[in-house]
């Protein structure tokens, strides 16, 4: 359900995308961002901090590409919301006790402080990493095939990084 409810706005851009235009798409995708900072609430009783910064971020952004009528905005908030996970995984190195990713609520992993940390780190990585391809991707590409990636290919990376991590982490799951 969670995994639904967290691409239903990639979905309906694509979507609005490919059956209108990059202004209609934009204002779905602000609009569907929001209302899953609202379901969230209404569900969880708290406010997911990575779904508002991303629902502000695409407000801003996508704000611009709508008012200045100009794609270039929206292509970059995949950057921005990268970067800014990358910033506040990076910078919970120095403030806190705990790095960012160790203070996440979740009952599958137990692991060792330096092993958080180098997730934490790995993942700052990766998340840069698709920062900079996505600016890589919206320089180069047209617009329907940056579409296409933001969409797909930004999922499909971060399922097999994630898969990736199960060689290093399968010996801190519970042995059920």
């Amino acid at each position: 359900m969670k995994f639904l409810l967290d691409f239903a706005p990639a979905l309906l851009f694509f979507g609005a995308y490919f059956l209108s235009d990059i202004y209609v798409a934009t204002a779905l995708l602000i609009g569907s961002l929001f209302a899953v900072v609202a379901v969230y609430r209404l569900w969880k009783r708290e406010w997911h901090k990575a779904h508002l910064a991303t629902a502000l971020i695409a407000a801003v952004l996508g704000g611009l590409t709508i008012y200045i009528h100009d794609p270039a905005f929206i292509k970059l908030k995949p950057t921005a919301v990268y970067a800014v996970f990358a910033l506040a995984l990076l910078t919970s190195h120095v403030i806190g006790e705990r790095v960012l990713l160790q203070r996440l609520p979740q009952k599958t992993f137990v692991l060792p402080e330096r092993v958080w940390r180098k997730v934490n780190l790995v993942w700052a990585a990766f998340f840069t990493g698709c920062a900079l391809l996505n600016l890589y991707v919206a320089g180069n590409y047209d617009e329907a095939t940056w579409v296409r990636f933001k969409t797909f290919g930004f999922t499909a990376l971060t399922f097999v990084f994630l898969l990736a991590h199960i060689p290093f982490l399968q010996r801190y799951l519970p042995q059920d």
